[in-house]
């Protein structure tokens, strides 16, 4: 694989002109694609082999219409104090607004609108009141004039003193980032610049990241109505494409200036560099790859679509590593070195000069010194750390969010509040009864539901035309995501045949979240499973893979003790933008491990490649750790503080799972890259010694060489191995 790379690098660099064209006109096509494609929709939500679904699908069929895609509100309508809606004045505005529904701006758009007095959706103290209305399309899909008039329904009952507010999905619009993501941005090219000393090759990794995630995003925009992807695909895409395709760029120009060190020519650094570090990069992506992909395991459409389409983002950020970034290395020149090392490294003598030259102890040799000399301090310290910070997670609660989950300066927020304190805490949350069957079954399921503990109201049966199934809307008595609410939904189902089916918003947050839970280990085993296998290929080691799974466990399970810190309990909450703190996404959890495992491998792969790289090359085990962090620590520290940024500045996000996502992914990335990598790792490697890259003689015939140290293009190039007296001495080092 190093071979091929390397005249992939090679031939890119000499051929910068036409591979850059190349990028170019794609960015064009996808971004062209993108601007013409119709706006993308909320997407659709299923959950296959649920109950819930089941009921779902049964009302689709049973009651066409009714199970309809089509965005809903709920304008809630409070009285003043000492007056009730029924009154004439408040009555009068009610019914204003149900007209200007029904015939107003944007109703072509309107299928139904429901006259509250009609439909006594009056509450018991007469202080409050909502209108239904239900629309044709979905919320995404909505005309700005549409919306507009939904939103300035009840201007002239505010006027005249009521407290109009207004729920549901018509309101919902794509999720706004806020400004966080270009501080990030910022962020990443400040420690872009610290690294390498040059506002060029600071630019370099930032302009390639920044065309891949163009390329990927603007695809995914473009395809978004067809392929029903949903509004937050784009918003993940972008920001796991970024992070990535930043540190991928950051290692090929960190890799291809210490060649240029050794006094390579530029277009052979080129190709040396996307032959060593693309081999990395390579590896690298394919477990990102593998961790999203692996999200099909759920078997849930809408998570395997955008573990699908972040994925491709990232092999886009890998392509372009590979080919884009030594194009441009190309058309930089000089400019990539800071200006105190370009003649002395292009003038005469410079590779007599390079050779020559001692290297001052750097940080990352500092500190792998340190950790040699105390590594069962450090493991403790970083296990017990790690450890206490994973606490939280034991008390995770989960759920799907609805509108109480907002802020409360949101009009959805204080919607939910309103329907909460007028028709009580279940009302916001009801079960839909669907019944297989005639009038008959339907009364009888009605009278044994009555008879449940935490129940309000049960509504008669509304039976379809053919007369054969029929909806029951039953008001729990608590909110929806309560533990007594999910106790009555389970309580319905068991003492139900196969003919009552329950769905609705809670059951289907309850069949959801069940459904997470039940897919977790699973996905864990496989893709673990499979990256453990992609490691031991590069590594040719059995602990070494094993070692970077643990460790992976580790920083995970402390980054969700983090989140439901910092979302669940309220811990730390204004500092993070956390207007309202509750259960953690059913999805969070494995999503997050799928992310965070994929780009932990990163640093493993980036960090560890080059300790082999030395051990093979005949260094002793402890010296090779050394290598490893004088060559790779000061990339990997920054490639890892840019991807915190990248992540952190998603915090200003008003959705709630991307902000959650993105802190979730930010401290994950900071556990795994400064506590695991940087200290677990090398404590563990001086522990195991040579032991540590010990693989079975069988195994080791068995496993194809991938080469990621490069031991194949040195012999193509005519060089023998550094360190060793040939190739079968360093299978020999491995293998001893």
């Amino acid at each position: 694989m190093a071979t091929f790379l390397y005249r992939i690098g090679k031939g890119a660099f000499r051929r910068r002109g036409l591979v850059a064209l190349a990028w170019v006109l794609l960015l064009f096509a996808a971004v062209f694609g993108a601007a013409t494609a119709s706006a993308p929709t909320s997407g659709s939500f299923s959950i296959p082999g649920t109950e819930a679904q089941k009921a779902f699908d049964l009302l689709d069929q049973r009651f066409p219409g009714l199970a309809a895609d089509g965005a809903t509100a709920r304008i809630v309508v409070k009285a003043p104090e000492g007056a009730k809606v029924t009154d004439p004045g408040p009555k009068a505005e009610v019914q204003k607004i149900v007209a200007a529904l029904k015939s107003g701006p944007g109703a072509e758009q309107v299928s139904s609108v429901t006259d509250p007095y009609e439909t006594q959706a009056v509450s018991q103290d007469g202080s409050t009141t909502y209108i239904s209305a239900k629309y044709d399309v979905s919320g995404m899909e909505l005309k700005d004039v549409t919306r507009d008039a939904l939103k300035d329904s009840g201007t002239q009952a505010k006027a005249a003193g009521l407290n109009v507010q207004i729920g549901g999905d018509a309101l919902m619009t794509a999720p706004e980032t806020g400004s966080g993501e270009i501080i990030g941005i910022a962020v990443a090219a400040i420690v872009l610049v610290i690294t390498f000393g040059s506002l060029i090759a600071a630019g370099l990794p930032l302009l390639t990241a920044l065309v891949g995630v163009g390329i990927g995003v603007s695809s995914i925009t473009a395809l978004a109505n067809v392929l029903d992807l949903g509004t937050t695909t784009s918003t993940l895409a972008m920001m796991i494409g970024l992070a990535v395709g930043i540190d991928y760029a950051l290692f090929i120009v960190s890799r291809y200036r210490a060649e240029l060190a050794e006094g390579r020519e530029r277009d052979e650094a080129a190709g040396r560099a996307a032959g060593t570090a693309g081999s990395a990069v390579v590896f690298a992506g394919l477990t990102v790859v593998i961790a999203l992909v692996g999200l099909a395991v759920v078997n849930i459409p809408m998570l395997t679509k955008m573990g699908f389409a972040a994925a491709g983002t990232v092999v886009i950020a890998v392509l372009v590593a590979l080919t884009l970034v030594p194009a441009i290395l190309g058309f930089a020149g000089k400019k990539v070195l800071p200006a105190g090392q370009k003649s002395r490294l292009f003038g005469k003598g410079a590779r007599k000069a390079a050779a020559g030259a001692e290297e001052k102890p750097n940080g990352g040799t500092r500190w792998a010194r340190f950790v040699l000399r105390r590594p069962v301090m450090v493991l403790l310290a970083g296990v017990i750390g790690l450890g206490i910070i994973a606490v939280p997670a034991s008390k995770l609660e989960m759920a799907l969010p609805d509108d109480g989950s907002l802020p409360v300066s949101t009009t959805q927020r204080q919607a939910y509040e309103l329907l909460s304190e007028g028709f009580g805490p279940g009302f916001n949350g009801p079960l839909m009864v669907v019944v297989d069957g005639d009038k008959a079954l339907a009364d009888k399921t009605v009278d044994r539901i009555k008879g449940l503990d935490g129940v309000v109201a049960v509504t008669p049966p509304s039976l379809n035309e053919a007369g054969d199934a029929a909806v029951i809307t039953v008001i729990p008595k608590e909110r929806g995501i309560s533990t007594q609410t999910k106790d009555l939904v389970q309580e319905i189902r068991d003492g139900s045949g196969d003919d009552v089916l329950v769905t609705g918003a809670t059951a289907m947050e309850i069949d959801f979240t069940q459904k997470m839970n039940d897919a977790l280990l699973p996905y864990l085993a496989l893709v673990v499973g499979l990256a453990f296998l992609l490691l031991m290929l590069v590594f040719r080691s059995i602990l070494v893979p094993l070692k970077a799974a643990l460790g992976f466990l580790l920083s995970v399970v402390a980054a969700l003790g983090a989140v439901v810190a910092v979302f669940q309990w309220g811990w730390l909450g204004s500092l993070f933008g956390v207007e309202q703190t509750g259960p953690i996404m059913s999805m969070m959890p494995i999503f997050m491990v799928g992310v965070v495992f994929g780009l932990a491998m990163d640093y493993e792969v980036f960090l560890v490649t080059r300790m082999r790289e030395a051990y093979v090359h005949g260094e002793r085990p402890g010296q090779a750790v050394v290598t490893g962090f004088r060559y790779s620590a000061r990339v990997v520290v920054a490639a890892a503080v840019i991807m915190i940024a990248v992540f952190a500045g998603f915090l200003g996000a008003t959705d709630q799972m991307i902000k959650m996502i993105g802190f979730g992914l930010a401290v994950a990335v900071f556990f795994d890259a400064f506590v695991v990598r940087m200290a677990i790792v090398p404590a563990v490697l001086a522990l195991l010694g040579h032991k540590a890259w010990w693989l079975p003689k069988w195994l080791d015939r068995l496993l194809p060489n991938v080469d990621v140290e490069g031991e194949s293009l040195r012999k193509h190039l005519g060089e023998s191995p550094k360190g060793a007296e040939g190739p079968g001495k360093d299978r020999e080092l491995v293998n001893a």
